[in-house]
């Protein structure tokens, strides 16, 4: 490989796959854009390599954010580079490693009681950072910083909370306080909530739509065939009174597949794996149409869901995020949720996809392995397809008198205001049948000498502090909110958490929790984790690892030590992040 004129750009790997069909070269037209975060100042030649051969690419200058790409012409079998290939292995000065797209947001602050007593939050069921962040590692890179929402991480596993004593309660809420691992003058509070189960046999009948990305992004075996392989679990899952669609999109969408008993597994099955990518993505019009014969074939009382199998790589439709965003708000509002399903790694719109599926009343998985998908479409299917609670938050409030500051670990996208939380009209997560929610939230007590924040010459809050003196044995009162489906007003759960008096080393469960949530805030810097290590984080997940007859924990530990190892041995990962 070599540079010419232009020294800083950077070509990446081996290009895996480089030719693009016609309908992707009637997309790209004469001069494809690549989008970068910033343009070269001149032009230059870079070689691509291409299997065993060599291939110059002209990159000309441009406006920012966008550079003209000028294929070089290739041999008659391979008429023409792929601008998404090319793409990949491209960099300019101060762009990240990766194309991906992720929200950027800063982690949760500490925050002081007398000034903030007041927590509020949406609750957020989605696991997709988690087997995301493990994609980056097995291909031996630290994940980007924004890719890391440490709640994901913590809700990917399950720590046994108690089952609600019937279905009048959709869920059960426990809380448990222990030290902190990563910091002995703080305590660590965890709230977990567990729905109540539903087995598969007893699930209401579904009407569901598959919402598939047949673009020419999705032409590698990461994305289209593992997507085939894991649908093909849903689809073994289901039965007679179910009825499923099919809908796919590239450069228009269509209907290849029109409701079809769940018992016709022939019919599923030949229409799924006959489908081939190429073309560019309007996934726009593809969510119009799925929802469209959703609606046609909606089940009163049944689970009418949409599941979107893509990339994220939404380029052709509307003229915007947010004109997609509005149309799934509107269509949630019938009854039908969107649940989105993400594969791939190069072009991947991790953003996008969390977004779909939070507007939609659904949940967010990205499915980076077959296992995955087994966990995700069989193992936890009726916590995928069956909503019970709608519209959760969860709202604490800090005692003043015990509690001098705290912290909430993760859902920074997920914040909510304190006016909020009784206001029915914002809308919040949801919780299917057998999901669990843990939250997590480090907290220094009064006079305990934990405290982050400087103290204040003229303390502002006073009162409060000494009206609160009835309530010493509380650290803090919390609140949730929910609906049932079907349902507009919401109800109320309430009760004190109260201070166990001990500063001991809490339940295997809880402490696993927490080795996840280091982990996750390890990878995001660490900044309040003290001198806590990738070692110290593997060897608490290790001593509370307790039951784990799938081997999630496991693995857990193994990917904590490869991300130690990277993150010595990998400098140009943790330049980016």
């Amino acid at each position: 490989m070599h540079f010419k004129t232009f020294p800083v750009v950077l070509v990446m790997a081996t290009l895996a796959a480089c030719a693009v069909n016609e309908n992707e070269q009637q997309a790209a037209g004469a001069e494809p854009a690549l989008n970068v975060h910033s343009a070269p100042k001149e032009s230059a030649i870079v070689t691509v390599p291409m299997s065993a051969d060599s291939y110059k690419v002209k990159v000309e200058p441009g406006t920012p954010g966008k550079a003209g790409l000028s294929p070089m012409q290739l041999p008659a079998s391979r008429a023409f580079i792929s601008t998404n290939a090319v793409q990949n292995y491209i960099r300019y000065p101060g762009e990240p490693l990766y194309r991906e797209s992720y929200q950027h947001f800063e982690s949760q602050q500490v925050m002081r009681v007398t000034s903030d007593p007041v927590s509020t939050f949406s609750i957020d069921v989605d696991t997709g950072a988690y087997t995301n962040m493990r994609r980056w590692l097995d291909r031996g890179q630290l994940p980007p910083q924004d890719a890391v929402r440490v709640e994901e991480f913590v809700n990917y596993f399950d720590y046994d909370y108690p089952l609600p004593e019937d279905r009048q309660t959709p869920f059960r809420v426990s809380t448990e306080i222990a030290a902190t691992p990563w910091n002995p003058d703080t305590r660590l509070l965890r709230i977990g909530i567990q729905g109540y189960k539903v087995p598969q046999a007893q699930l209401p009948a579904s009407n569901l739509v598959f919402l598939i990305d047949v673009s020419g992004s999705m032409n590698t075996a990461d994305k289209l065939p593992l997507l085939q392989q894991a649908l093909t679990l849903l689809v073994n899952q289901l039965g007679a009174r179910d009825r499923i669609s099919m809908v796919v999109y590239a450069g228009a969408s269509g209907v290849v597949l029109p409701p079809t008993a769940g018992d016709h597994k022939a019919d599923i099955l030949a229409a799924l794996q006959q489908l081939r990518a190429g073309g560019s993505t309007n996934g726009a019009a593809g969510i119009r149409l799925a929802y469209q014969l959703a609606q046609q074939n909606y089940i009163p009382a049944g689970v009418n869901r949409v599941i979107l199998a893509t990339d994220g790589d939404f380029n052709v439709g509307l003229a915007s995020t947010q004109e997609l965003l509005d149309l799934i708000q509107r269509k949630r509002k019938t009854g039908i949720a969107l649940t989105t399903l993400g594969f791939g790694s190069g072009n991947y719109n991790d953003h996008l996809l969390e977004q779909l599926a939070d507007e939609g009343n659904g949940n967010y998985a990205y499915i980076d392995r077959l296992n995955e998908a087994r966990k995700v479409l069989s193992e936890e299917l009726s916590a995928t397809l069956l909503t019970i609670a709608k519209d959760v938050k969860i709202q604490i409030e800090f005692n003043p008198a015990r509690v001098a500051e705290y912290r909430l670990i993760g859902y920074e996208n997920r914040a909510l205001n304190e006016e909020d939380f009784a206001n029915d009209k914002v809308d919040a997560g949801d919780i299917g049948a057998g999901h669990r929610v843990t939250a997590l939230y480090e907290i220094s007590l009064v006079g305990a000498g934990g405290q982050r924040l400087p103290p204040r010459r003229y303390q502002a809050d006073t009162a409060s502090a000494r009206s609160s003196q009835s309530f010493n044995q509380e650290l803090a009162y919390l609140r949730i909110r929910y609906k049932l489906p079907g349902e507009s007003i919401s109800k109320l759960i309430e009760s004190p958490v109260m201070d166990s008096g001990s500063n001991a080393r809490g339940s295997d469960s809880f402490n696993f929790a927490a080795s996840v949530a280091a982990f996750g805030q390890k990878l995001r810097g660490g900044k309040y984790l003290e001198s806590f290590s990738f070692t110290d984080i593997a060897q608490l997940a290790r001593r509370s690892r307790g039951d784990d007859p799938l081997g999630y924990r496991s693995e857990f530990m193994q990917l904590v030590s490869l991300a130690g190892t990277l993150d010595k041995t990998n400098p140009v990962a943790k330049r980016d992040r």
